[in-house]
């Protein structure tokens, strides 16, 4: 990861908190407080599309910038090692604000994961029928049970083209996010260590404070308020 885009998420921060500073004073700030940026490890495939399952055209693709909340979600799964073995989070993105909106945790890659996943967003969002629910072609995804969620409540389904990473890449680009600023400086003893600590990045620090460049600066949240903010004064 660039050092410039920490250096000006810092900036931005600091501004929000009425300490203006320049790019290089970031910096400084940053060597000083033993601040240190990783690179993020290559992309590695999770899910297995090799199957003959019935898949989803790819009715998203690529259009990440969409125009309003609920309007398109991106799933997708990964793994984080513990002392316990392998634990498997599915995510649920809008992408509108790039809030994770529905999340599930388990040491089994399921149909299950991911429909629990989804589940928790429909829960919270209540989004409208259309909504567009894209992912890559894993098993999981092209099961019947994920399947027959989308399709009851009338969303529409999409999926990246086989193998085809970039087709996802705004899922992508959060599990890179995560490993790096959080799991990787972490060594889980359990699973439920794990799961804990990672519900907190999820709902403490990424939804509500993390500052995202695509979103001018705003943390999801705040991208998310600022809209129903505009809407309630037209």
């Amino acid at each position: 990861m660039p050092f410039h885009w920490y250096s000006n998420r810092i900036i931005k921060s600091l501004a929000d908190h009425h300490y203006p500073v320049s790019r290089g004073e970031a910096r400084r700030l940053m060597k000083a407080a033993k601040v240190e940026v990783r690179q993020r490890k290559k992309f590695r495939v999770t899910t297995n599309s090799e199957h003959n399952k019935q898949v989803y055209d790819n009715v998203l693709d690529r259009h990440f910038r969409v125009e309003n909340p609920n309007q398109a979600y991106v799933g997708d799964i990964t793994y984080i090692w513990t002392n316990e073995g392998w634990l498997y989070l599915a995510v649920i993105i809008d992408l509108y604000s790039r809030k994770v909106v529905g999340w599930s945790m388990d040491k089994r890659m399921t149909a299950r994961l991911v429909c629990d996943a989804l589940t928790m967003a429909i829960w919270r969002r209540k989004p409208a029928q259309g909504l567009i629910i894209h992912s890559d072609q894993g098993s999981q995804y092209a099961s019947h049970a994920y399947r027959r969620l989308i399709d009851k409540n009338g969303f529409t389904g999409s999926m990246s083209r086989k193998g085809n990473c970039w087709d996802n890449a705004v899922a992508e680009s959060f599990f890179g996010t995560l490993k790096q600023e959080r799991v990787q400086w972490r060594h889980y003893q359990t699973r439920q260590e794990a799961i804990a600590d990672i519900r907190e990045y999820i709902v403490m620090y990424y939804n509500e404070k993390r500052l995202h460049s695509y979103l001018g600066y705003m943390s999801p949240n705040d991208c998310e308020r600022e809209f129903y903010r505009l809407q309630e004064a037209a």
